[in-house]
């Protein structure tokens, strides 16, 4: 009628022996997810925006607009 003792000698490692290669697997299947689906859209995006980008006109434009205080507009 009395219930056995639970196995508690070598539960850690019996329980990490299973569960370890499952967390890396996991984080590493993640990783390899956002590393292709985050980073790599986002540097092509980059690079397609900065193919096209002029800073010198961007620079006149706002110039042009009176963003800056050392650099007077052309008209003035």
């Amino acid at each position: 009628m009395s219930l056995p003792k639970p196995v508690m000698r070598g539960l850690l490692a019996k329980r990490l022996r299973f569960h370890l290669p499952i967390a890396f697997t996991l984080a590493l299947t993640a990783a390899i997810a956002f590393k292709y689906t985050v980073t790599e859209p986002r540097k092509r995006a980059y690079a397609d925006f900065y193919k096209q980008y002029d800073a010198v006109k961007d620079f006149n434009a706002m110039r042009e607009a009176g963003v800056f205080e050392s650099v007077q507009p052309t008209g003035k």
